[in-house]
């Protein structure tokens, strides 16, 4: 539940370029959520809410997807393979989108009714499926 302090957005992460036929979920609690398979390469796009709290320092980030590693980290994990639940893949692995570091402006402009939409490469340089943490993810609000 939000307190009075938190704004929820809309959120969007999108997956350019995923290795076909493998699926891909969101993350929420320790299971995956709203599985999806690219058949040719297409994106492949998850939203979800996300809720905001401002501080003083910039921004605490909180909801269902959100996890946490020490007292600034705050990121989201794309489940792939077996992790998303297809026990036929080869690959087991996640990717981990940073979320702390986005820039004020954009959750100015997200919180008056954008989409805050993070774009990413999901293809790994070997051409398996990418994992660990993602860089670069560009931000924008549409």
């Amino acid at each position: 539940m939000a307190r009075a302090d938190q704004v929820e957005i809309r959120a969007r992460l999108v997956i350019e370029q995923p290795v076909p036929g493998v699926l891909h979920s969101l993350q929420e609690d320790d299971a995956p959520l709203d599985p999806k398979t690219s058949k040719a390469g297409e994106p492949l796009a998850f939203d979800f809410p996300l809720r905001i709290e401002r501080t003083e320092a910039g921004a605490k980030y909180f909801g269902k997807q959100v996890r946490r590693e020490g007292p600034e980290r705050r990121f989201v994990y794309i489940r792939i393979g077996t992790a998303a639940g297809d026990c036929t893949s080869p690959w087991t692995r996640r990717m981990k989108i940073d979320i702390h570091d986005i820039e004020p402006g954009l959750l100015d402009c997200a919180v008056k009714g954008g989409v805050l939409v993070g774009t990413f490469d999901g293809t790994a340089k070997d051409g398996s499926p990418a994992c660990a943490t993602i860089r670069p993810v560009t931000w924008r609000v549409v």
